[in-house]
């Protein structure tokens, strides 16, 4: 059997066993006219008034986006928002990218993102989390951390929030409140809502928002600073909008999970040898840091000591910046980054994306296709494969000829889950 994963922009074709058990949803046709379906939730949000009507020609208006490691569509969803909000000065708006601790985008990158207009018209600017001048302290989080918002975001008239939502591996999903918190959050908040017992708490994972942690805290920081307005949108596999969630962000943010629990939750009757998994493609597979997510997919449905094949492009590397690659260099296993993660004392950023693949790899072997070469790849301890038809028949000899394998073509876009 033929199957596409989402990989890179182009997408990888496989030749699997046709025993294989594909692991997706049902892929939602994109909405016929998406900027009118925006248009019309902007007027007609959930719990609060119409946009329009919200913000006064003279509002200091700030819009906290998401970086492009997401393939949220702010080239639809930012000129839909200036549209409706067309009484107010080009000059009031200000664009706050949420780079949560990763790298500034470039004004090449910002034109991919928001397209050229917006890029000549609206100040930008990048979050950055280590620069304490750039963010306000609001007060304690019941965590135990100060809590650290961008400055020009908390100073703004009215706040806005953009995004997308999609299953997510430790705050249950995506969107909403994380567009605050830790997109344009202070490195000591991040640090503690990132720390080695929140991602580590068994409720911590896929689709679960109940007594959530990591949830938790993203909703408590919001409270004390919390956006006017949110818009967020789903997207099905080719990255099209499916429907739209606009208005006060608690609220349409619980019915935006909804939709997308009901879609992208996929039961198995039992665990598997083998799972081939994606990481959804562009943008989310640029880098292996972030490849950590389709990995975590797959641990969901894969059985002890078997094997997850990850495909993720890779086209920014491991990648250089941050510490990702930098933690694998302080033990000599998966469970000695664990051992050390897990120390209190020890406190470094990235490293919670380090200790959700070395739990993962604790528990089954991982390989990895993408452009890396075998070294970077060896490097963070996983295994390099330059042939997955090749590798499932290498793992015959391992699992004998009734190995079962999955395949999760969309990767963390989808919540697959075995009944235990």
């Amino acid at each position: 059997m033929k199957t596409t994963l989402l990989y890179g922009k182009e997408g990888l074709t496989l030749n699997l066993p046709d025993k294989t058990f594909v692991v997706e949803p049902n892929n939602l046709a994109g909405l016929e006219n998406d900027m009118e379906a925006l248009k019309t939730a902007l007027n007609n949000p959930i719990g609060t008034p119409s946009l329009k009507e919200m913000v006064k020609p003279t509002d200091k208006v700030a819009i906290a986006i998401s970086d492009i490691t997401r393939p949220t569509p702010n080239h639809k969803l930012i000129p839909a928002l200036l549209e409706e909000l067309k009484h107010v000065p080009l000059e009031n708006f200000v664009i706050i990218n949420g780079t949560g601790t990763h790298r500034d985008q470039t004004r090449e990158e910002f034109i991919q993102m928001l397209g050229e207009w917006v890029v000549d018209n609206i100040r930008i600017i990048n979050n950055h989390c280590h620069d304490k001048e750039t963010h306000v302290n609001l007060g304690k989080s019941k965590f135990g951390c100060d809590v650290y918002l961008n400055k020009e975001y908390v100073e703004a008239d009215f706040r806005i929030v953009t995004g997308f939502i999609e299953p997510h591996f430790f705050a249950g999903f995506s969107g909403g409140p994380k567009g605050i918190m830790p997109g344009i959050a202070g490195i000591e908040t991040i640090m503690t809502f990132h720390n080695a017992r929140m991602i580590g708490d068994a409720r911590s994972t896929w689709g679960n928002m109940v007594e959530n942690p990591v949830q938790e805290m993203t909703r408590e920081v919001n409270k004390m600073c919390k956006p006017h307005f949110m818009l967020n949108v789903t997207l099905n596999r080719e990255k099209e909008i499916t429907a739209v969630f606009a208005g006060e962000l608690y609220e349409a943010h619980d019915r935006g999970c909804e939709f997308v629990k009901e879609h992208a939750m996929i039961r198995c009757e039992e665990r598997f040898d083998v799972v081939i998994t994606s990481n959804s493609g562009y943008p989310l597979d640029q880098n292996l840091y972030q490849a950590v997510k389709g990995m975590s997919a797959a641990h969901k449905i894969v059985k002890k000591g078997g094997t997850i094949i990850v495909a993720s492009e890779c086209s920014d590397g491991l990648p250089d910046h941050g510490n990702y690659s930098k933690i694998f260099e302080l033990a000599d296993s998966p469970q000695g980054l664990l051992d050390l993660i897990e120390n209190p004392e020890f406190k470094m950023f990235d490293q919670w994306q380090v200790q959700k693949q070395a739990v993962t790899q604790v528990w089954a072997d991982i390989h990895v296709y993408s452009k890396l070469t075998d070294e970077q790849v060896r490097s963070t301890m996983l295994k390099p494969t330059h042939n997955i038809e090749k590798t499932l028949e290498e793992l015959k000899q391992v699992y004998g000829e009734n190995m079962t394998i999955a395949v999760l073509p969309l990767g963390p876009l989808t919540i697959p889950y075995v009944e235990e």
